[in-house]
């Protein structure tokens, strides 16, 4: 059976088709994100569906026989953001995205004793969620607030346009601040304390469960056999779990994506909000997970490549062939703040400790080194909530270099394992999911290991001294105000 799965990231849409395990193909197409102000992040859902659509044109134009079988479609999307439509269906506004940090100063209104925010959510209030978001929206938007008739997440937005359904999956709707977790069900009293109830959410459905069909325009446009069925999808970070096989108790991966994730599955909802870790719904029923989250992890490398004026492929070349100097420095990649442990909006990165003998390649490794330290950071935050993880397989764009994946395991000091068609995981547990929703056979099957990267003995301990020292960075850099810009009129 041949099914689709679409991914609607930050940076991108793909599109993937897979026939019984086999990827057959994959298309892609860009995203931007629009940053008007300091802290804010911003994309327009019109530029999802034009990318989506330029996706299945794609595929269409070059596998329109596999396309045309296609009998069901999953869904993965990038979490958190809130996409408000009218009572019409219409956008109201812009999409405040997943890394948007404006809400910061709302969170406080959902940490009040009788919410038992954490409790109920599993999570504490980060502006990066969804409900700070929509206390913003209320106070500084109050016109666009009194026309919410749904607040959609962006891969919800997207099925309500594939198929006129209004439905979110359990994983996704973990990260809004309004699920009861534990209950796999919205919460009244969350809902209320953001001036919504449950009439303005899309019904909750697990990931594996059908929610609609193709609507006809789009089964012409694209020369479907038939409506394939739509299913509930997941959360990017869930979808990559299906995709690896991380669907039992303690299975684990680590994604170097745009944002960074450790992730354990988890046999129950296993709250530990205190050190910022995430406890979610699986998109497989009965299961639920806890994951570190970092907000620039691949990021901050498309971040510097930008800045350097160099491509991402060739500081990875320039650090493989450059020994460690005398010119070494520090990196926090705090460049949109930070989750997991800190649950700091307001902090800033950089890099630290330059000196006349500091290289672009000095830079880049202190860039990569940064990055691995804070998955160490969130390692050590699961830790303490009894979660401990001794391997990890590797998913996300930043796992395809073997250097980076070598300074994660030297600096985690456990074994990782890059696996086949990980820089597609999302798509991937997308187009797995449908596969259930359309035969309900559940097979999630662990992906090929092509490579296993163990930790090296000299250089882990190596890193066990620096990341003592590094971890002083955050401390130092909180203190640090944003600098002011200029007046106008100078």
């Amino acid at each position: 059976m041949i099914a689709l799965g679409i991914d609607l990231g930050t940076s991108g849409v793909k599109a993937l088709l897979l026939d019984d395990g086999r990827q057959i193909a994959v298309a892609a197409a860009a995203l931007e994100v629009s940053r008007p102000y300091p802290g804010w992040s911003e994309q327009d859902p019109a530029d999802w569906w034009r990318a989506t659509c330029d996706c299945l044109d794609a595929l269409k134009a070059e596998h329109p026989h596999a396309l045309a079988a296609v009998r069901a479609i999953g869904l993965s999307g990038q979490m958190h953001g809130a996409t408000l439509l009218g009572a019409d269906g219409a956008l109201l506004r812009p999409c405040i995205l997943w890394n948007d940090g404006r809400s910061e100063a709302q969170c406080a209104a959902l940490e009040v004793p009788e919410l038992h925010l954490r409790q109920r959510a599993g999570n504490p209030a980060m502006p990066g969620f969804t409900a700070p978001k929509l206390l913003w929206v209320r106070e500084h938007e109050p016109d666009v607030f009194a026309r919410i008739a749904k607040v959609l997440l962006p891969k919800a937005w997207l099925r309500y346009r594939l198929c006129g359904e209004f439905a979110e999956d359990m994983s996704d709707a973990s990260g809004t601040l309004w699920l009861d977790v534990g209950a796999r069900t919205w919460s009244a009293p969350l809902l209320a304390a953001c001036g919504l109830d449950e009439r303005q959410m899309p019904r909750l459905v697990e990931g594996v469960e059908p929610t609609g069909v193709l609507q006809q325009q789009w089964v012409s446009r694209w020369g479907f056999a038939q409506p394939p069925v739509i299913a509930g999808g997941a959360g990017d970070n869930a979808a990559g779990a299906v995709g690896v096989g991380a669907v039992a108790p303690g299975d684990a991966f680590v994604s170097l994506g745009t944002s960074g994730v450790l992730w354990a599955t988890t046999s129950g909802f296993m709250p530990a909000a205190d050190r910022a870790v995430h406890a979610f719904c699986h998109a497989i029923p009965h299961t639920w997970h806890q994951m570190g989250v970092m907000l620039s992890a691949a990021a901050s490398l498309s971040w510097w490549a930008g800045v350097s004026g160099y491509t991402e492929a060739a500081l990875l070349q320039e650090v493989d062939a450059s020994p460690r100097s005398d010119g070494a420095c520090w990196f926090a990649p705090y460049l949109s703040g930070e989750r997991t442990p800190h649950n700091d909006a307001a902090v800033r990165g950089g890099f630290l400790h330059l000196t006349p003998n500091t290289s672009r390649a000095d830079m880049t490794r202190a860039l990569l080194e940064g990055v691995a330290f804070a998955f160490r950071d969130m390692r050590d935050a699961l830790g303490s909530a009894g979660t401990v993880i001794s391997e990890a397989d590797l998913i996300g764009g930043g796992a395809r270099s073997d250097l980076w994946c070598q300074t994660m395991a030297d600096v985690l000091g456990m074994p990782l394992h890059q696996v086949t068609g990980s820089q597609h995981g999302c798509a991937l547990g997308a187009a797995r999911l449908a596969r259930v929703a359309a035969d309900g056979v559940q097979l999630f099957d662990k992906p090929a290991r092509q490579r296993s990267f163990e930790p090296h003995a000299t250089r882990a301990q190596h890193h066990d001294r620096a990341f003592s020292q590094w971890q002083q960075l955050y401390g130092r850099l909180r203190q640090l105000p944003l600098p002011s810009p200029l007046p106008e009129s100078a």
